[in-house]
């Protein structure tokens, strides 16, 4: 008889409001996860259709989460918990939470700002101060780029709302700038003439826009020139690469001097410098010349 009546005491017990309520719990929780996932997998399926990268990314969490949430609130209501204390205790924690955390709360302000201006999307290309690199997720708060020598760059938000950002990809042409140097005695026109042949017989140069001359001012050493050239976005570095090379050939073939920096020298009445010319021989022990030197002045 003693043993019934604790068989029967444990059944009781299994079958009491409280565990039933556990189990309601678990289940709702279980459900609630497998149904975020297949929620947050039909959202980026449909919205991958219609959005870039980083807005399917952005709806698919926002999915993912609250179809959870509203799992664990129904779970957290078969327990018996009241909702509204725990409202008061989360805005409580929140507040608390971003007084400890500003530069947190911030940097997630600042995403939602870039998210909403979307000044780059994955994949673009953008230079952030000396940073340079390919955007690979847009989070809320910091911006993930791998650079071109494959290194992850984490940027906070914040950084680059107050910043100066540059986004190298986002429009389908760039423009190649070439500062170029000649000497004086050139002709201007036949300079001109000349690098219009080279982005003339250059294909990955654009037809349109054309080429554009400039000529920017009188150097110390040189005439400076500016020569820019378009491009598809895909073509840039290979055309920068080819372009120098291309000029300084057409240069060469055409007798076009680029000079390198020069300084002239000369005394303060006017009258130019002295040149002597000592030999070997006749410089004695201390290196002083014995013979009288030799004046080379232009007469």
């Amino acid at each position: 008889m003693e043993d019934g009546s604790w068989i029967a005491r444990g059944i009781e017990l299994i079958t009491t409001e409280a565990v039933l309520a556990w189990v309601r719990a678990a289940s709702y929780l279980g459900v609630g996860l497998l149904l975020a996932r297949l929620v947050s997998r039909t959202l980026i399926r449909i919205a991958g259709r219609h959005l870039d990268a980083q807005q399917a990314m952005l709806v698919r969490r926002i999915g993912f989460y609250l179809v959870l949430v509203l799992a664990v609130v129904s779970a957290l209501r078969e327990l018996g918990f009241d909702l509204t204390v725990l409202l008061g205790a989360a805005g409580i924690l929140t507040v608390a939470i971003g007084f400890a955390s500003q530069t947190s709360a911030s940097n997630l302000i600042s995403g939602l700002f870039l998210i909403g201006e979307r000044p780059f999307a994955v994949g673009d290309v953008i230079r952030v101060g000396d940073v340079t690199g390919e955007v690979l997720s847009i989070d809320m708060l910091s911006v993930k780029l791998r650079t071109f020598d494959n290194l992850m760059v984490r940027v906070p938000n914040e950084s680059l709302v107050k910043s100066q950002l540059t986004n190298l990809t986002r429009f389908p042409i760039r423009r190649l700038d070439m500062q170029i140097g000649v000497a004086y005695r050139e002709d201007i026109n036949r300079v001109r003439e000349t690098l219009m042949d080279v982005a003339d017989r250059e294909p990955l140069c654009l037809e349109e826009p054309r080429p554009l001359f400039i000529f920017l001012e009188f150097g110390d050493s040189a005439l400076k020139l500016q020569f820019s050239v378009w491009a598809k976005r895909e073509n840039f570095l290979e055309l920068r690469n080819r372009m120098h090379p291309a000029v300084k050939e057409a240069f060469d073939r055409a007798g076009i001097d680029i000079p390198f920096p020069q300084r002239t020298l000369g005394s303060l009445a006017g009258e130019p410098f002295p040149v002597r010319v000592v030999s070997a021989g006749e410089s004695g022990t201390d290196g002083s010349a014995d013979a009288p030197p030799v004046d080379n002045t232009p007469r």
